[in-house]
């Protein structure tokens, strides 16, 4: 069987090749993982986040293919400067116009950059001990589908496991 490589434009190639704000952040704020190594895809993204609620820094480390590595350094090139509330409201949509599209099959990849990114912000506020009215009590879309995308790869696993020790 042969594979045909996927049509990536040469924006997502371009930040595959020189992704911005790659690696760990000794001094982050905050730090949030979605995605599981099981599946190939998984992102950590670290943030610097001042006393106005601005994010001064970001940067990322991933695990998966093009589109999640362009897509997580999009991200923390988009939201660099911005208040959580703002960053909030990034979505994978825009995330997926921001990289110049992507093959229908990696759309994914914007949502799990985007549920990283919302788990951060989440992760942030639960530290502090407060909820700002503008963060919704429920999970986003976008975290919701990072959830389910770990729980299948779990069970994936443990189905790959069982197979293997028949």
């Amino acid at each position: 069987m042969s594979r045909m490589p996927l049509p990536y434009n040469p924006k997502v190639l371009e930040l595959f090749r020189n992704p911005k704000n790659l690696g760990k952040m000794e001094d982050a704020t905050v730090t949030a993982v979605a995605g599981n190594p099981a599946c190939g895809d998984m992102i950590t993204f670290y943030l610097k986040i001042n006393e106005q609620e601005v994010i001064e820094k970001a940067s990322f480390e991933s695990y998966g293919c093009a589109a999640n590595i362009a897509t997580s350094s999009i991200v923390t090139e988009m939201i660099k400067g911005v208040k959580l509330e703002d960053a909030w409201k990034i979505s994978w949509k825009s995330v997926r116009e921001a990289v110049g599209g992507l093959p229908s099959i990696k759309f994914h990849c914007g949502v799990l950059a985007v549920g990283a990114l919302h788990r951060a912000i989440r992760k942030y506020y639960k530290n502090k001990g407060v909820s700002p009215s503008w963060l919704p009590e429920g999970l986003s879309f976008e975290e919701k589908q990072a959830l389910e995308e770990e729980e299948l790869a779990k069970i994936l696993e443990k189905r790959l496991k069982t197979a293997e020790g028949k």
